[in-house]
């Protein structure tokens, strides 16, 4: 199951990129008249940065190079994790982040969402393709269940720094799909049929959503999950798939999912910019029947 997401308290892995290209000689009668190598060309897939998960860290690089990256979460927790990354500018650090999530409201204006894979239930993975910029980032676990103290304020948090990179950025995934945000609803582009499926997510509401993508479990309901979310005792009503964290209308993300016959739900759990209430409480939730 989900979490509840807060900005500030309760209630909001090992590198594995792959960019290979390599260079390739120039014919003689280029060198000789001062042209130089060709320059290396872009790989067809985005590389794949994987992050391991667990009780409560992050395993994750350090640094990686910019341009369509695909971030790969391993759950390795008992737990649900997932992996929020957030734009710092401004010289800002994780140690300043971190001291301005102490307080309640929205994040300060040197930081910014883009989106990172949703949370997967343990012993699974989830994904989300991002096109990341040179800079410094922050990877945060705003999941807050059980206990009610998000992850981020347990250790679960991870500086990262995207550096410029000589090799031109992979292309965007091919989407089959295209889900949009807005407040507060989602809507899907066309209907979503079982199958591997790529979902471009972009988000046009002028605050941060997210979406998770859960598999209810036969007989369950929504308000089940919702329910248990609040007191997780028993066997969860749904398992979670992942999705695409909190992010902008400036970072269309994308995430692949193997969709099976049966009933999903959608929910966004971020807190209101006007009222600090969970964006499902609005009526960003939404149920869907796949056959």
């Amino acid at each position: 199951m989900h979490h509840r997401v807060t900005l500030a308290a309760a209630a909001l892995a090992v590198l594995g990129a792959a960019a290979c290209s390599a260079k390739q000689e120039m014919p003689a009668s280029s060198l000789a008249s001062g042209s130089g190598n060709a320059p290396a060309p872009a790989p067809t897939t985005p590389p794949v940065v994987t992050i391991h998960a667990k009780d409560y860290a992050f395993a994750a690089p350090k640094q990686i190079p910019a341009g369509m990256t695909t971030f790969h979460v391993v759950n390795d927790g008992p737990g649900l994790h997932h992996v929020t990354i957030v734009r710092l500018s401004d010289g800002k650090s994780l140690a300043d982040l971190s001291d301005a999530l102490k307080n309640p409201g929205p994040l300060p204006d040197w930081a910014t969402f883009v989106g990172g894979p949703n949370a997967p239930d343990p012993g699974h993975d989830a994904n989300a393709t991002i096109d990341m910029k040179p800079g410094d980032y922050a990877l945060l676990c705003f999941v807050d269940i059980p206990g009610g103290v998000p992850h981020f304020a347990k250790g679960m948090a991870a500086p990262l720094t995207v550096v410029a990179s000589a090799t031109p950025s992979a292309p965007a995934p091919a989407a089959t799909d295209t889900l949009t945000l807005d407040d507060y609803s989602f809507e899907i582009a066309q209907p979503i049929t079982s199958g591997t499926q790529t979902f471009l997510v972009r988000n046009v509401a002028k605050q941060p959503h997210e979406v998770e993508l859960i598999k209810l479990a036969p007989g369950k309901t929504p308000q089940d999950v919702l329910t248990w979310m609040q007191k997780p005792n028993g066997p969860p009503p749904g398992n979670a798939m992942g999705g695409v964290a909190a992010n902008t209308s400036a970072s269309p993300a994308y995430f692949t999912a193997d969709i099976a016959p049966g009933d999903y739900m959608l929910i966004c759990f971020l807190p209101d910019a006007k009222d600090g209430k969970p964006h499902f409480e609005h009526g960003m939730m939404q149920t869907i029947h796949v056959t």
